[in-house]
């Protein structure tokens, strides 16, 4: 008898068990359902705000339509633009990406703001970062793509005074300095700095001391841009995910819909596990008065060589 009701004690004590651990799975894939649903909801209506059609012509540039759910090799032209009250402002930070998910790689190219090119809808030779302040978006894309000869599929235009709060909600970002310096009252020693936002945008920013001058400038920006990427792609931001969707929103823009970049995120991810920076050398000239580097042919058809292969044209 007493062996009977001992294993029935077992058994109810088993089944009790049993039940707190159904629940307790329960409760937990509950709270997970409802922590998804409002990143998702976070995430959706950050897009929406970002989202901006672009009035453009079907690029001359590249034959065939570009597939993102094939994860055909793409083009991304990153715009850093200093917006000012009544004015248009200038993009002071022009970096196109070229990105490859077979070859696993992505290449990162800046285009320094006093570049003499044709500005294309203007009829003159300029230095490209006008090409913004003529027209916005579009001439610029449009004398980037004629710059470099190669089709732009997407845009993100960056305010480069609100992208302290992008880097902030990101939890700051990681960089090597390679020589120390002293800007807008900051000191930033060489070697590796963590960097928040304010400081992350003195360092981008700073080029008069730079023996580089402008390449140097370009150099920082991309490890900034490549630091929140890097910090992006961690699982520890989640927990900032509010943060971080509230500074998107606030401080970018783009031509992307919020099915394309759920596409690029699961097709294109592991491209950003390797990352070429490279910079467009030239010689720096004055006409009339104002100073502008001239890249040579030899120097501009390398470039467009290396980004057509990568991007299979």
């Amino acid at each position: 008898m007493n062996s009977r009701l001992n294993t029935t004690r077992r058994t109810n004590k088993k089944r009790k068990w049993l039940r707190v651990l159904l629940y307790s799975f329960l409760f937990l894939f509950i709270i997970a359902g409802v922590y998804f649903f409002s990143v998702y909801n976070s995430l959706t209506e950050a897009v929406d705000t970002m989202h901006h059609e672009i009035d453009r012509k079907k690029s001359d540039k590249r034959s065939e339509t570009v597939s993102l759910k094939t994860a055909d090799p793409i083009s991304v032209l990153l715009l850093g633009v200093d917006q000012r009250d009544g004015d248009r402002g200038r993009s002071d930070s022009m970096i196109v990406l070229t990105v490859n998910p077979e070859a696993q790689s992505v290449k990162m190219v800046s285009i320094p703001r006093d570049t003499r090119t044709e500005i294309v809808g203007k009829g003159k030779q300029d230095k490209i970062n006008h090409a913004y302040a003529f027209g916005g978006v579009e001439m610029s894309l449009a004398t980037v793509e004629n710059f470099l000869d190669i089709p732009i599929d997407y845009v993100i235009q960056i305010n480069m005074e609100g992208f302290k709060d992008i880097v902030d909600s990101v939890g700051g970002v990681t960089v090597q300095n390679e020589f120390a310096f002293t800007h807008e009252g900051t000191n930033f020693p060489k070697g590796e700095l963590k960097l928040n936002g304010d400081k992350a945008l003195k360092y981008s920013r700073m080029r008069y001391e730079d023996p580089t001058g402008d390449v140097g400038r370009q150099q920082r920006q991309r490890q900034i841009i490549q630091g929140v990427i890097n910090e992006g792609a961690s699982l520890s931001t989640l927990a900032n995910y509010g943060d971080i969707f509230k500074a998107l929103g606030n401080n970018v823009k783009t031509n992307l819909t919020f099915d394309e970049m759920m596409t690029i995120q699961s097709q294109y991810k592991e491209a950003s596990k390797s990352i070429e920076q490279i910079s467009i050398t030239g010689q720096g000239t004055t006409i009339n008065n104002v100073y502008y580097l001239q890249v040579p042919t030899e120097e501009k058809n390398k470039i467009q060589n290396l980004l057509k292969q990568h991007l299979e044209l």
